[in-house]
């Protein structure tokens, strides 16, 4: 897959959402890329997250997205892996419904340079969800790319 779809939009539009975000799970081998959020942020100051960012209203998802990676990480998307897109909704800082489309991208061969949005990078595996700050919507995409990459660990239970 080279896009995101636009019925991904037209179908959140007819559920009532007003805001569109778009966000990666950057991965390289075993393990993805969360960014930790500047603690000055208004809007959930110092957690992790993946690279992610608003859609604005003359724009395609998939040139949001692009955007939005080359201003936080400092490359665009490439490729978008098949068969892996994620979704949650919120409530926005300014009070709309808000609806995520989360892909995968592999990291190739280009370096993260991050924004001034972000204060830190890091690689985590599976293993190390637990140790993250990020909201629990952003562990549920992580641990679905896990899931289906069949990186999770298993537990007794």
């Amino acid at each position: 897959m080279s896009s995101l779809p636009e019925s991904l939009r037209s179908t959140a539009i007819a559920e009532g959402i007003e805001k569109f975000v778009v966000g990666a799970i950057v991965h390289r081998r075993s393990k993805v890329l969360v960014v930790t959020r500047s603690p000055n942020d208004e809007f959930l100051p110092g957690i992790e997250e993946v690279p992610s960012g608003g859609v604005e209203a003359d724009e395609s998802l998939t040139a949001a997205l692009d955007r939005e990676l080359l201003e936080e990480v400092g490359f665009e998307a490439e490729t978008i892996d098949d068969g892996f897109i994620e979704y949650f909704d919120y409530i926005s800082a300014s009070g709309r419904h808000t609806r995520q489309f989360t892909v995968a991208i592999p990291l190739g061969e280009r370096s993260v340079r991050l924004s001034e949005e972000h204060v830190n990078a890091r690689w985590i595996t599976a293993e190390e969800l637990g140790d993250t700050r990020c909201t629990p919507e952003t562990l549920g995409m992580l641990e679905a790319w896990f899931r289906k990459n069949a990186l999770m660990p298993h537990t007794e239970g």
